[in-house]
């Protein structure tokens, strides 16, 4: 089943009550306005069906090319709200303790390996970049970011991340 998934995080789709045994929500959840979706959420689970919200991010403090190339992306963005993150559990807004219980959580650091394009197409996509950003800007960052991977990454390289994942379960 194709889902619009910008449909449900605004609350513009219908689908019929108890439709799902999961719903998944990745690297989308705090965009989400959980005092509208959560019910809607909740509405299409089974009796006991499962929330996972799932995230992964990449570790700038304990990365160096990952925090060199944070660091060009608040150059460009200074006001990019993605920056420093470290590993710690998904955050579950209060409003979903009515109608949902947090069954389980983790959080975990991984190692993820890259190319310098790969890593440069990675970070071009981060909305600090691709979403920010005008034409010339991005083209600006790009030839910059290219530039210091080329001064300090070797062609291939792991970069420290963490996933972590949340697990709710609808409350019958």
């Amino acid at each position: 089943m194709d889902i619009d998934y910008y449909a449900v995080a605004t609350e513009e789709v219908n689908f019929p009550d108890q439709t799902f045994d999961v719903i998944t929500a990745c690297q989308c959840f705090w965009y989400f306005d959980h005092e509208n979706v959560m019910p809607n959420l909740y509405r299409m689970l089974k009796p006991g069906g499962k929330l996972l919200v799932l995230y992964m991010g990449w570790l700038p403090f304990e990365d160096k090319i990952a925090g060199k190339s944070e660091e060009l992306v608040l150059k460009y963005s200074p006001k990019w709200s993605g920056a420093g993150d470290f590993i710690h559990p998904i955050e579950i807004p209060e409003c979903y303790d009515l109608k949902f219980e947090l069954v389980r959580h983790e959080e975990y650091p991984l190692n993820v390996h890259f190319s310098r394009e790969t890593w440069n197409g990675r970070m071009k996509a981060c909305r600090g970049v691709g979403a920010s950003l005008s034409e010339g800007e991005m083209q600006a960052w790009e030839a910059e970011h290219l530039k210091m991977l080329s001064a300090i990454a070797p062609e291939e390289f792991d970069i420290k991340h963490y996933a972590a994942y949340a697990e709710l379960k609808a409350r019958e």
